[in-house]
């Protein structure tokens, strides 16, 4: 049986390999608007397929509509039962203005010890790790004793109602596993000699907050016989900009930020000092703790009018909403409710897209993890702390099934995670972290699979 060191090193022996195959899957524009037709994801799993046919695969596409396929591919083992699923998803989001960008959104350049392009970052860095970590261990003829699958869906940037919640509603099978591994979560934080991992064990929840803001119509030129619904929008936007959340320290991070040499105990009267403080020597941490102690409220879009010299009557304005993991959708229109109280002419729905999950902290596949880890970046001295995602992912469909699942990637420590800038402008991936990524993938298999 091949050792889990020298597969190991054979994934450092591929890294011309891993970052050819992390460009041509950034190469395929997936892009999902959110509104069909859209997505493209089919191409990917298409390419996906072919990819692992060379390397003696067999897979499948699952698509609700053709061009928004799902690809899962099984390792081939002793017991037809998945002990362990890798996930990811194909689909990145849009590029709002690609002459910002320093690089082609999609033509995965390479600079600096980096990939750029859109889903560089998310979500294709995932896939590409877990391509090549079963690939690798294919190679060198290893085999399990229990079960092994890949599934990367489509639509997770919009739901999922394309890719992992279609598969969960109608290809159960096709997700059967105990334990799985996915994106949200695995962030490294380096404080001193200190290296601690953010393992990802749940995810906040979210909700689109659709306002309608009605006016009266009225020719431009009298405007004053009509109401103009942009001033109420300005009212609302001023609403939601003034909001103050009610603060909290409840979940269970905020049990182990002396891990970050945080000294006192977090509260709700002391947190924006600690944040503030934290912002200083680790702002991506400063970040999460804020994310984390509040609903988080923000306005994203806005339509309306008919013409430019009428007086618009209705105007629309599209929220995104993260909740903590004990505030429901009640608690949530009592805080909209206070905040919008004495706007005329504003009403509101909700869309629940996603409702805050979770899974246990300690479990076989937790302990995995950690030595996985520990192998893959040669540091035996990485402590492990429980959080919640401030976005969400698809493994709330998998815990909803039963399938203990956590938010890792496996980022190499020196790859700092403000670079990857995922949703943003110049989004990339550090070369160090596809490395990383894949020696951890592969040990988490060879492990949990019972590799022989």
């Amino acid at each position: 049986m091949p050792s889990l060191q020298s597969l190991l090193d054979q994934v450092e022996s591929a890294t011309n390999e891993i970052v050819e195959l992390e460009q041509s899957l950034v190469r395929i524009p997936s892009v999902n608007t959110g509104f069909m037709p859209t997505g493209n994801e089919t191409a990917v799993a298409e390419f996906a397929r072919d990819w692992l046919d060379e390397e003696g695969f067999s897979s499948e596409i699952l698509a609700r509509d053709p061009d928004r396929g799902n690809i899962v591919s099984v390792y081939p083992s002793e017991n037809d039962d998945t002990r362990l699923m890798l996930m990811s998803h194909t689909d990145v989001v849009p590029v709002e203005d690609a002459s910002k960008w320093n690089w082609d959104p999609f033509a995965a350049e390479i600079s600096e010890g980096r990939v750029y392009g859109r889903g560089a970052s998310d979500c294709k860095a995932l896939l590409t790790c877990q391509l090549m970590a079963m690939a690798i261990m294919k190679r060198s003829g290893v085999i399990l004793n229990q079960g092994l699958r890949l599934v990367s869906g489509a639509d997770e940037e919009h739901g999922g109602r394309w890719g992992f919640g279609w598969l969960a509603e109608k290809h159960p099978d096709a997700l059967q596993a105990q334990f799985a591994v996915n994106e949200g979560g695995g962030t490294p934080v380096e404080i001193g000699n200190s290296l601690t991992y953010l393992l990802g064990t749940g995810e906040k929840g979210r909700m689109e907050l659709h306002i309608t803001l009605r006016g009266e119509s009225a020719h431009a030129s009298v405007p004053w016989t009509g109401v103009n619904a942009s001033y109420r929008l300005s009212r609302a936007l001023n609403a939601i900009e003034a909001y103050s959340p009610e603060l909290d320290t409840s979940l269970a991070i905020f049990d182990h930020v002396s891990s970050f040499g945080i000294e006192e105990k977090p509260s709700p009267l002391n947190i924006e000092r600690i944040i503030s403080e934290m912002n200083e020597t680790s702002p991506r941490l400063g970040s999460l703790l804020r994310a984390l102690s509040r609903m988080v409220l923000t306005p994203t879009m806005v339509s309306g009018g008919i013409k430019s010299n009428s007086v618009p009557e209705e105007i629309k304005l599209t929220c995104d909403i993260r909740t903590l993991p004990f505030q429901d959708e009640t608690y949530v229109r009592k805080q909209l409710d206070q905040a919008f109280e004495g706007i005329e002419g504003l009403e509101y729905d909700i869309d629940y897209m996603s409702v805050p999950n979770s899974s246990d902290f300690d479990t076989e596949l937790a302990e995995s993890i950690r030595k996985a880890q520990a192998a893959a970046v040669s540091r035996e001295d990485i402590q492990w702390i429980p959080a919640i995602s401030n976005g969400f992912t698809d493994s709330r469909f998998t815990r909803n099934l039963g399938i203990v699942t956590y938010g890792f990637t496996g980022s190499h420590p020196d790859d700092d995670p403000m670079l990857s800038r995922a949703h943003g402008t110049d989004e990339s991936v550090g070369i160090a972290s596809l490395i990383s990524g894949t020696r951890s993938m592969l040990a988490i298999a060879y492990d949990l699979c019972g590799a022989r």
